[in-house]
């Protein structure tokens, strides 16, 4: 049952990604899409289950010290290393733009891969544990590629640079649950990580993804498509729960 899972993930989240090189000329829409979507997951799924996993082990205060903590060092990097900025009209791209690219999409995927090890983990303690936490993460990994492509075709990316990207984010939620069959993670230590990326996606989606769809595009229904994008998650991870 955990390797169809595992290998459930890594479909859900290429097919994810796929749909949205397939709609690229409509890019500001699925931004707008991905920008609620990368902060419902932070409020709705990572902070949750951070405080949850916390518990008897850290305070409320210090697990969203952590979140904080997230926040201010992929600020840090942005402002500092990765030179945030939007991408000229006449197209053309830096390779501090690629690198912003590269830093929002490999943060999805360890978040991915965090994912996996949260399923092993949840098949540790029961079977039923881990199916409900894995039908959450199967119906955000969807929204998972799609904001792992949306990062690297909005920094200047092209589609080949996209589908690398997508690959490793589908890989890396099927490298997380292997590990679990190996070793188990502490949940204290599992805790402040989730809280740690918590963080980073509430960064990116607040700097970086939600100004990104408004750029140049209309912003009602950008707005709207941020919306259902928070919908959507919260749906799904409600629904998972019940």
């Amino acid at each position: 049952m955990l390797y169809f899972i595992a290998l459930a993930t890594f479909f859900s989240t290429f097919l994810g990604g796929t749909f949205a090189i397939r709609l690229k000329d409509h890019l500001h829409l699925i931004l707008g899409f991905s920008a609620g979507a990368v902060v419902a997951v932070a409020f709705f799924d990572l902070l949750p289950e951070a405080l949850h996993l916390a518990t008897g082990h850290y305070t409320d205060v210090t697990v969203l010290s952590i979140t904080a903590l997230g926040f201010i060092l992929y600020l840090a990097a942005d402002r500092l290393l990765l030179l945030h900025g939007h991408i000229h009209e006449n197209h053309e791209t830096t390779p501090a733009q690629h690198a912003r690219g590269a830093a929002g999409a490999s943060s999805l995927s360890f978040h991915s891969f965090l994912d996996g090890i949260g399923i092993g983990l949840a098949f540790q303690v029961s079977p039923a544990v881990g199916l409900v936490l894995a039908a959450a993460v199967l119906a955000h990994d969807f929204s998972d590629g799609i904001n792992t492509v949306n990062f690297i075709l909005k920094n200047g990316g092209e589609k080949k640079e996209a589908r690398r990207w997508l690959l490793v984010d589908a890989t890396t939620p099927v490298i997380g649950i292997l590990v679990t069959t190996i070793f188990a993670v502490q949940e204290q230590t599992l805790a402040l990580m989730l809280a740690l990326f918590g963080g980073f996606f509430l960064y990116l989606g607040a700097s970086d993804l939600i100004p990104e769809s408004f750029h140049a595009h209309p912003k009602r229904w950008t707005t709207y498509s941020t919306v259902f994008g928070m919908a959507v998650i919260y749906l799904v991870i409600k629904l998972a729960a019940a």
